[in-house]
């Protein structure tokens, strides 16, 4: 199975490589940025494609891999050539294999493929593709096929349900994203304390670091320490008057969330009246 690729950023480069590494046949690259096909295809030791239909004929698996607002566009243009009996994958996180429309009339077959992992860099993201999950979801008929293209390299799998994809997808900011917020809030404050940026964001790192390790290494509810943990009411109350009405809310709504691991943690303590104090009940 020969895999082409329609768009030459991070994603396609990362992919391409990495097919390339585990000995997976590529044809190539298209992208309106020929600047940009030329380095993807030199750096996978592929073919630059001038025609995006040349490209789709030569290839079997097709990978959009452009930003999402112009992955129906691409699919657009490729329906109307000759796809029988292609796959067509894009690998957004938040759109699913229903931005095909019409695939199944064309004889084709579509999947969004998603690696659950942040990819930062054109030429050195692919070396960590080896320990991402790869989500899928899509067309029947060759889906143990696209599965498999991952499972053989050593990837873990998983098959979403397409109805779940935007669900999944935010599930996926809150983990990859949604830290750096914290890591900024936590920095914002130690800032106030009078750290230097540089020493709040050493600070936080640190902390967030053990934080991930202990997960790692003890699991989530295990992990979990600290005032809300303790059911330390006192303390609770003396961060929430020290903070700013901005930083309180975030607090509160992290706290809530801290409450019911610590439940599962500690079942035999009573949370209520830290519950009552954040407004949980």
């Amino acid at each position: 199975m020969n895999v082409g690729f329609i768009g030459a950023g991070k994603v396609g480069n990362t992919l391409g490589k990495y097919f390339e590494q585990n000995d997976i046949a590529l044809t190539g690259y298209f992208d309106i940025d020929k600047n940009a096909a030329m380095e993807a295809a030199d750096f996978t030791l592929s073919t630059v494609y001038t025609s995006l239909s040349e490209l789709v004929k030569c290839s079997d698996i097709i990978f959009i891999t452009t930003t999402d607002n112009i992955i129906q566009y691409v699919w657009e243009d490729i329906k109307e050539l000759p796809i029988e009996g292609k796959i067509i994958c894009h690998c957004s996180g938040a759109l699913s294999s229903a931005v095909f429309k019409e695939v199944d009339e064309k004889g084709a077959f579509g999947y969004s493929i998603h690696p659950l992992f942040s990819c930062s860099s054109k030429t050195s993201s692919y070396k960590k593709l080896y320990d991402a999950l790869i989500t899928i979801e899509g067309s029947k008929e060759h889906l143990q096929e696209v599965e498999e293209l991952f499972k053989r390299i050593g990837n873990s799998t998983r098959i979403i349900d397409s109805t779940q994809k935007i669900k999944y997808h935010a599930a996926a900011v809150f983990a990859s994203n949604q830290p750096l917020a914290l890591a900024g809030q936590g920095a914002d404050i130690l800032e106030q304390c009078g750290f230097t940026r540089d020493e709040a964001i050493k600070a936080v790192l640190f902390l967030m670091s053990h934080a991930i390790e202990n997960i790692e290494k003890q699991g989530l509810e295990e992990a979990l320490t600290g005032p809300v943990e303790r059911n330390d009411i006192i303390t609770v109350k003396k961060h929430l008057k020290a903070l700013s009405e901005e930083e309180k809310n975030i607090y509160i709504s992290l706290s809530r969330k801290l409450i019911k691991i610590a439940k599962i943690k500690n079942p035999e303590k009573n949370y209520i009246e830290l519950e009552e104090l954040l407004g949980q009940n």
